[in-house]
């Protein structure tokens, strides 16, 4: 009897298999690796991806029963072997399923069963020939501007990525002066032109663009090490220009969304071409739409944030990851993969140039350049000029304050206001009060289900706020301990030193930039139209504001309690604050206006603050790596953490004992194992947790060790625990 067709499938459960199902002779021919398939699984439908395509002679175990297929939902393969090549190599490194690593590949829509060919919605003019009169609606009238460009219709996602939201359409369509239509995409391509021309490169500049230009068509990893404000985009850009002109596509990366349109408007302000966005602020059909721009090569320039690595691109010719350093690169759930490692793997697979940019690369990036795998490309001094603002530390020990504000600082910002520029103060604590503590009997609001204290806030309503699982309690009248009318809110937070700010300087705007500010869509957009004006005012905000913006009328910088970085039990917590206070300290004097950085600590004789006002970051960071290397910590060793969380605190330790064992006798020396110990937190939303950290001097023996380990772990996870494998972890915590 003939063996029936069969193909292998990844279905995206957290299982390490690969599951067979047979099809028919028709269909066999027609699949491809890469493509969808619809499977029955126990008793559910799953959309998975075909791996392989089994021989006739391929043995047939006759212990099981295989299933057929429901159906094959794409005739050609979504990935090519490239991209397949780069997806299995993420699924080994991280020890992750293949199932759940293949999907990461497509659209929430595709990933849904969702057919490939989906209509694309397309805004036309009613009447294309009729000028159109607008008071005050300025959005409406950019957007009327474009589509009157195009008589035939415009695609949303384009007017999208010009920055037209939807809301603008509609109030269009409501006006009777545009309509909606649905058409199936077509798609062009659009050769890339420049739209103007380059500024001229400085040295600094010139020599890092003919370095990565001469790489073109092959893999070199470079580190794009530029101060704050020395133009690291305007060597992005000219190198573009370049792979552009072959018929190559470029992909860049950021680490947030709020990145995306000023890094879209200098891109579309440069290049006539086919630019697209792929982040999480997209809606399904959009995101859709812009990967399969991607995915057919038509899109010659390709924006997005973490996820967008995993995007296939037939052309690729460049990557760039802008800030390589944040840690919003690091995806700290599920599937943990970092943007940056995966980057270059896939650049190395695709034989393609990148370039790492950042004013303070990561301590990684540093060792790399010692090893010889990143060519290191420095650019000295700012664009145009403007110089590097001076730095200066307060001793909050023995300044005078009002409210958490040094007299010497408050005076500084009102002399920078007289003189009509912008000042910036920093401070990463969201909300109004972060402790909320009764005098009379020193009670403090803790979160019932957390080892942390509840955050005050005041707006939009007053309420306490875990800022780790989210819990949202009403504010108490008195303390319920002792019953006394005595709570005081303790600490300094947004919202708080917002209201003292409005307080001392009553005749200029106070600009709060934070997650609770900047949650309604376009309000983000709206704050940075408002800081591009020449006028005076403050900007008070969180991390948001210290990644990558380009502010050329903030004169002066204050970080306010930057003290928290330099107690944490996490060894990369000193790397973090000194990139901190340096990109942060680099948003003053990118203009005609000399900048200064005041920073207020309770600790100016720590060496990090000597270092980066004696030195400068680099000098921190060859200090760091000498201490990394005698501690041997990583990036001079190899480690991974693993995570578990359970109800009960001994039963979790108890776990974890009993897998450290088993990778001791499996591993024997090779292995290096921490552990267990609780978590620095060690309850979370109502959960007990504990780490194992496991550190080698062997990569390959590590991972060798580890895989085998893992996957007997996963089998003995007792139920109700959640316990997960983190590849060189970013944080502690």
């Amino acid at each position: 009897m003939p063996l029936p067709f069969r193909i292998r499938v990844a279905i995206p459960v957290h299982l390490y298999d690969c599951f067979d199902y047979t099809l028919s002779a028709e269909q066999y021919q027609q699949a491809e690796m890469g493509a969808r398939v619809a499977v029955p699984f126990g008793a559910r439908h799953c959309i998975g991806i075909i791996v392989e395509k089994l021989s006739a002679d391929e043995p047939l175990d006759p212990r099981f029963e295989l299933k057929a297929i429901h159906a094959l939902l794409d005739q050609h393969s979504l990935l090519d072997a490239n991209h397949l090549k780069l997806l299995h190599w993420a699924a080994l490194y991280y020890h992750f399923p293949l199932g759940e690593v293949l999907p990461v590949a497509f659209p929430t829509l595709l990933r849904q069963g969702k057919p490939y060919d989906i209509l694309a919605k397309i805004w036309v003019l009613t009447d294309p020939h009729v000028e159109v009169r607008f008071k005050n609606a300025h959005r409406q009238q950019e957007a009327y501007k474009i589509l009157k460009l195009k008589p035939h219709g415009t695609p949303q996602h384009i007017l999208n990525a010009s920055g037209i939201e939807n809301k603008t359409l509609e109030a269009l369509a409501q006006k009777g002066i545009a309509r909606a239509e649905y058409q199936h995409q077509e798609i062009k391509n659009e050769p890339v032109q420049l739209a103007q021309l380059p500024l001229k490169a400085n040295a600094d500049q010139s020599k890092a663009i003919q370095s990565i230009l001469k790489a073109q068509d092959h893999f070199q990893a470079f580190l794009l090490d530029g101060i704050t404000g020395s133009g690291k985009t305007e060597v992005y850009l000219q190198v573009m220009h370049e792979v552009l002109k072959k018929g190559k596509q470029v992909l860049v990366l950021v680490p947030e969304i709020g990145l995306t349109p000023q890094t879209i408007h200098r891109f579309q302000s440069r290049f006539h071409g086919h630019t697209v966005m792929l982040h999480s602020g997209l809606s399904d059909a959009q995101r859709l739409q812009a990967w399969q721009q991607a995915q057919t090569g038509h899109a010659s320039i390709i924006l997005g944030t973490r996820s967008a690595i995993f995007t296939p691109l037939p052309n690729l010719g460049l990557i760039i990851l802008d800030e390589e350093h944040d840690l919003s690169f690091k995806q700290q759930e599920g599937f943990r993969y970092h943007t940056r490692e995966v980057a270059l793997y896939r650049a190395h697979v695709q034989r393609c140039p990148i370039i790492l940019g950042s004013a303070t690369p990561s301590i990684e990036s540093y060792a790399l350049v010692q090893q010889g795998k990143l060519t290191h490309l420095q650019l000295n001094q700012r664009a145009g000029h403007a110089v590097l603002p001076k730095m200066h530390v307060l001793d909050l020990k023995i300044a005078q304050k009002q409210h958490g504000l040094s007299q010497q600082l408050i005076e500084q910002i009102r002399q920078r206001l007289d003189k009509q520029q912008q000042v910036l103060i920093f401070l990463n604590r969201r909300g109004y009060a972060p402790v909320l503590l009764c005098e009379q009997c020193a009670w403090q609001a803790n979160c019932p289900h957390c080892d942390a204290h509840f955050t005050l806030h005041t707006k939009p309503y007053q309420h306490l706020h875990c800022h780790h699982c989210g819990l949202i309690q009403r504010l108490p009248d008195h303390c319920p301990a002792c019953h006394h009318d005595s709570l005081k809110p303790i600490g300094l937070g947004t919202v708080k030193i917002e209201e003292t700010l409005q307080e001392l300087f009553p005749d200029y705007p106070v600009l709060r930039v934070d997650r609770d500010s900047t949650s309604r869509v376009g309000s983000w957009q709206k704050i940075y139209d408002q800081i591009q004006e020449n006028k005076p005012l403050i900007l008070l905000g969180t991390q948001m504001l210290a990644k990558g913006h380009h502010f050329p009328y903030v004169s002066l910088v204050a970080l306010l309690d930057i003290d928290a970085g330099l107690l944490s039990v996490d060894f990369r917590a000193t790397e973090r604050t000194a990139q901190l206070i340096i990109q942060v300290a680099g948003r003053a004097g990118r203009g005609e206006h000399k900048g200064d950085v005041l920073i207020q600590t309770l600790r100016p004789e720590h060496p990090l603050f000597q270092m980066l006002l004696e030195k400068d970051y680099r000098y921190f960071a060859q200090h760091t790596l000498k201490e990394r290397q005698l501690a041997q910590f990583p990036p001079f060793r190899y480690s991974m953490l693993v995570r578990s969380q359970a109800r009960n605190a001994t039963e979790n330790l108890e776990f974890l004992t009993k897998i450290a064992a088993q990778l001791r006798q499996l591993a024997g020396n090779h292995i290096e194992i921490w552990g267990p110990i609780p978590a620095p937190m060690e309850r979370k939303a109502g959960r007990h947790q504990a780490h194992l950290f496991l550190q080698a001097s062997d990569r390959v023996q590590l991972h060798m060790h580890v895989n085998t380990w893992w996957a007997d772990v996963m089998q003995q996870q007792p139920r109700g625990f959640r316990v997960s494998l983190d590849v060189d972890p970013q944080e502690m915590s």
